[in-house]
């Protein structure tokens, strides 16, 4: 008498099922991921601040004005892996035009950590636009030594702060991040010294 043997063979149902439930299971696995990586390792933009701004050195003189200008920020990476920077300039704006650049070195921001910036460098001379702000009273203008310009007690300078760089999730996945901080500098055109910063 002949014994049945009882292995049998898997059907196609079987097969069917095993693959609906390794399906359904990296279906929950893919959900799972996506909800620790944005509840917590989105890659999130660095925060800058500028905090202060100083002239050196200022000299004005026949329509024209030249001086060394100091930016200090800080910048925070909220991040819970290391920022990586690079491509990062602070660009000087005069009347829309631009008379200074910095290109700012590459570096890393550890996770949660503030780094303090300083940029110093010298602007080359450039003459003082006519055009000067609302705010500047006109029975406080000048006209002498200015080529005829109504130049006021003040003139006014933008800067820009960009950054850009990277963010590694896991030491795999990649994420490009920018930041900016763009400020306007009110300067004294006798002495040079701050007026006013607005961020």
């Amino acid at each position: 008498m002949a014994k049945s043997n009882p292995h049998k063979p898997p059907n196609g149902r079987t097969n069917l099922a095993s693959c609906i439930v390794a399906t359904i299971f990296l279906i929950f696995l893919l959900i799972l991921i996506l909800i620790i990586y944005f509840t917590l390792f989105k890659p999130k933009e660095p925060k800058l601040a500028v905090t202060a701004v100083q002239l050196p050195s200022f000299s004005a003189g026949k329509g024209t004005v030249n001086f060394t200008f100091s930016q200090y920020a800080n910048v925070n990476n909220p991040n819970r892996e290391v920022f990586t920077h690079y491509d990062s300039s602070l660009q000087l704006l005069h009347a829309g035009t631009q008379v200074g650049f910095m290109f700012i070195p590459a570096g890393k921001i550890d996770a949660g950590k503030t780094e303090y910036m300083a940029a110093t460098f010298s602007v080359q001379s450039f003459p003082l636009s006519a055009n000067q702000p609302e705010s500047v009273a006109a029975e406080s203008t000048v006209t002498d030594g200015f080529h005829g310009f109504r130049i006021g007690p003040s003139m006014e300078i933008e800067s820009r702060l960009e950054m850009s760089g990277r963010v590694q999730f896991l030491h795999f996945f990649t994420h490009h991040v920018d930041a900016r901080a763009k400020c306007r500098v009110d300067i004294a055109v006798k002495d040079g010294s701050v007026l006013g910063l607005h961020c």
